[in-house]
């Protein structure tokens, strides 16, 4: 238990939305509470020059979208939040979901206009494979949306998930008025246009008090009662034990772009969110408390500060504690390896550091040594399990517009595809490079980073493949056999593995029904060697 005062002091999140929900705006207030920036990035406005602190690509400043996870770092009330800020857009979502493994709870934030949308029932879906705690905002409550009850009872359904409101909204849109906390029986008032302050909060005694009618009016609040004498009626005190199984969601009522609401879940999360927890690897659980260093990549990034060409993969510590200058065990490599300048990160802000204890996110510049999935130990041979590749659905083949750059462009597609957003495939038999992506807008990212940041001018080409699928058998000979007269359909992934390109679903399973000793996968785990 050597590390346990550090390991108390840490919470590790993500926060996690359909595109336009208000994400990154939410980040940025968290930030502001933390002190760890002034002023919050005027998002998506071309009038104010300064961008959100988490969008650091050029791209994501032209388009006003996230598109790559950033991992910021700040203190509040004695606490060491790291909040990894996922891309919204679902072109990026493996992104996302492999930010996800590195997180011990999330935040789920919700457009009150629109509800539940595609994306969010997605990224639910990754929350409950691995029984994540997660916190619901309910965000834009200033806009008209849907009333609050369906608003419960559409996400419940939704997303199969029970909701436990902290706080309750008094009216929507123009008639927003502020909420009331249920849990410590505060009422925070809202004004448009300001950031909600401690000026605007009052403790109240009794709901039936003449107060709460002078502040909100009669009719809202007798609604209010109303409404709250329900909602306790039903849903009681929150069992944080519940909320940690991930079987209960505290839910908060907010306007993040006016700041209001946001401290309430602030001040909520810190008190029941989980520490670093215990992790599966190969071989055991390993757990936070355990003196030894262990900690695995779940995302690299070329080029971070494009002047440097620089290459950061992203270590989340799971147990014991990383010091700088320490040689520590890269298992899949099978050799020492050490860290003279660590970071740790403000977005795009790195400063160095000495040391980091579970639920850290260590930044670790590479030399093109890390895949996602590695794992560093102190000498033990594990991996940490449950980080997954999965098959694109769109394929292009990379077509050189300038030959003079063919080093630079093999190089680009390395080092982009290491970022894990896209994966590379070589045709048999030739040298078609092959770029599969989830979705469009990952190829526009591409194209435009290797045309900036590498120099090489690409054309990108539509191929009439469905689906990737990783091949393997115990039978070697049929493998040969199979990939010498599938040419044109197979090719091997950057790291050698054996892929089949299929053309549609029929021409698939064909090819399993008339191969069953080949055993066709649709994810493949990184940690492969």
């Amino acid at each position: 238990m050597k590390y346990q005062n550090e390991i108390n002091k840490r919470r590790t999140f993500a926060i996690i939305s359909h595109p336009d929900a208000g994400k990154t705006t939410l980040t940025e207030k968290l930030l502001l509470f933390g002190g760890a920036i002034q002023v919050a990035g005027a998002v998506k406005s071309n009038k104010i020059k300064k961008f959100a602190t988490s969008d650091f690509m050029e791209i994501e400043r032209q388009r006003g979208i996230s598109v790559a996870t950033s991992v910021m770092t700040f203190e509040y009330n004695g606490i060491l939040i790291n909040l990894l800020d996922t891309p919204g857009h679902k072109d990026f979502a493996e992104d996302t979901y492999r930010t996800l493994t590195a997180v011990d709870s999330v935040i789920l934030v919700i457009d009150s206009v629109n509800g539940v949308e595609e994306q969010t029932r997605k990224l639910m879906e990754v929350c409950r494979m691995r029984d994540t705690p997660v916190i619901v905002f309910i965000n834009k409550m200033d806009r008209d949306g849907k009333n609050r009850f369906d608003l419960l009872e559409e996400i419940e359904k939704e997303l199969s998930i029970h909701l436990h409101p902290m706080t309750w909204p008094i009216n929507s849109g123009k008639e927003f008025k502020g909420v009331y906390n249920l849990h410590d029986k505060s009422l925070r008032l809202f004004t448009a246009n300001t950031k909600g302050s401690d000026e605007d909060l009052f403790a109240v005694i009794n709901l039936n008090d003449t107060m709460v009618d002078e502040k909100i009016g009669e009719k809202d609040a007798g609604t209010l009662r109303e409404d709250v004498d329900l909602v306790d009626g039903v849903h009681g005190v929150l069992m944080v034990e519940d909320y940690l199984a991930a079987k209960v969601a505290p839910v908060f009522f907010g306007s993040a772009i006016n700041n209001f609401g946001v401290k309430e879940l602030l001040d909520t999360f810190i008190r029941i969110a989980p520490l670093p927890q215990c992790r599966p690897t190969s071989s055991r659980i390993v757990c936070p408390d355990e003196e030894k260093l262990s900690g695995f990549v779940f995302k690299i990034h070329a080029n971070l500060d494009p002047k440097h060409r620089d290459r950061i993969a992203f270590m989340r510590v799971c147990s014991g504690k990383f010091e700088r200058n320490k040689y520590y065990h890269h298992v899949r490599l099978d050799k020492d390896v050490r860290f003279s300048n660590p970071y740790s990160f403000m977005a795009r802000e790195k400063s160095i550091v000495d040391d980091a204890y579970p639920g850290d996110v260590v930044g670790l510049f590479d030399t093109g040594n890390f895949k996602i999935g590695d794992t560093l130990t102190e000498g033990e041979n594990f991996y940490f399990t449950g980080i997954p590749t999965f098959s694109p659905e769109i394929f292009k083949e990379v077509v050189n517009k300038d030959p003079m750059k063919t080093k630079q462009l093999e190089k680009g597609l390395l080092q982009l595809t290491d970022e894990g957003v896209a994966q590379l495939f070589t045709q048999h038999g030739g040298n078609k490079k092959i770029i599969g992506c989830v979705g469009e807008l990952q190829f526009e990212v591409i194209q435009y980073r290797l045309l900036q940041e590498y120099g090489a001018s690409v054309q990108l080409n539509t191929l009439p493949f469905y689906k990737a699928c990783w091949i393997t058998s115990d039978d070697p000979k049929k493998l040969e056999e199979f990939t010498r007269f599938k040419g044109a359909n197979t090719g091997v992934d950057k790291d050698g593995h054996l892929v089949y390109l299929a053309q549609s679903e029929w021409f698939l399973n064909t090819e399993r029904n008339n191969n069953p000793e080949i055993e066709f996968h649709f994810s493949s785990e990184v940690h492969k060697n």
